[in-house]
């Protein structure tokens, strides 16, 4: 029988944006996963087949004991794998017939789970959530350019540093989201203690998952704000911050900072020290402020009740 399963490790990044692909890919045509032909039960490929490659992973992730807040492509994988009683089997998961009185092969049991997921997609649980999850993002987004406008406007010059913080390839393999999260956690709490945020007067951080095409899995982007009468050197506070990164991260992360290179960006630089007069520079560290909590590298899965964007207070 043909095989379709891959046994190529995938970290749990990935595997979410696998699922994320099957749930789009299964809205957007009717066949089924595999055809299974006459007699014979021979299986021939669809164009929904070459997204089952990594199936086990994917049920192993949404079906786990961990505590996730899903998307709500993975909620409605989940759901689906839930309602037809998905199991491990010797050549892929499996479920049981109509009757519950033997167990589907694997293909089978993937075209009753295609099918499933279309019941659960056209819920209008399933829809609200998409729409709740857009204006939920375009909300933050408005708060944190307030936020970001009002610190500016207090003060008569303010200090930006921007920051990426990554995870080197070779951590990428084991990383999950809860570590990125205590990772985040361990960051803000150098806030208080570290000489580094001395004269800091806001921040912003944002927990995000690249896209398919970036590769670049979970990831953090932070704005941070200081008295720009106390602090002027942005380029060098962003290699504090960036080796500081390495130290939390035991050396597993790497970072980048748009302050290296902000001569490029000419008269659409909102970063570097800002007067308050500058109308301009403040409109586009607005801009800046919007990006960093875009909906487009939302995250598929994060801990339940984990807040994906941190805003310092006013």
């Amino acid at each position: 029988m043909t095989t379709f399963l891959s046994t190529t490790y995938l970290n749990q990044s990935d595997v979410a944006l696998q699922v994320e692909s099957l749930v789009e890919a299964i809205c957007g045509c009717d066949s089924p996963a595999f055809r299974i032909k006459g007699r014979t039960q021979s299986i021939a490929s669809t164009r929904l087949s070459r997204y089952f490659k990594h199936i086990q992973q994917m049920v192993d992730l949404v079906m786990a004991d961990a505590d996730y807040s899903f998307s709500e492509h993975l909620e409605a994988f989940r759901d689906a794998c839930h309602d037809i009683g998905l199991e491990s089997g010797a050549d892929g998961p499996v479920c049981l017939n109509d009757a519950g009185t033997a167990y589907l092969d694997h293909h089978s049991s993937m075209n009753l789970l295609v099918d499933q997921i279309r019941r659960v997609v056209n819920k209008r649980r399933y829809k609200r959530t998409a729409i709740e999850r857009r204006s939920l993002a375009r909300k933050q987004a408005l708060r944190a350019a307030e936020y970001v406008n009002a610190i500016t406007d207090r003060y008569s010059r303010t200090t930006v540093v921007r920051m990426d913080y990554h995870y080197k390839t070779e951590a990428q393999g084991r990383l999950r989201i809860e570590h990125v999260f205590e990772d985040l956690d361990l960051l803000i709490s150098e806030h208080r203690r570290n000489p580094i945020f001395d004269h800091l007067i806001g921040y912003i951080y944002a927990v995000e998952q690249g896209d398919r095409a970036d590769g670049s899995g979970y990831h953090i982007h932070a704005l941070y704000l200081f008295n720009g009468n106390q602090v002027c050197r942005d380029v060098f506070k962003a290699q504090q911050l960036g080796q500081l990164w390495q130290d939390i991260t035991q050396r597993q992360g790497r970072s980048h900072s748009s302050n290296f290179d902000k001569e490029g960006f000419a008269e659409d630089c909102g970063i570097g020290r800002l007067e308050r007069s500058d109308r301009c520079a403040r409109e586009v560290l607005q801009k800046v402020a919007r990006y960093l909590v875009k909906n487009g590298q939302h995250l598929r899965l994060k801990p339940a009740r984990a807040k994906a964007l941190r805003i310092g207070r006013f």
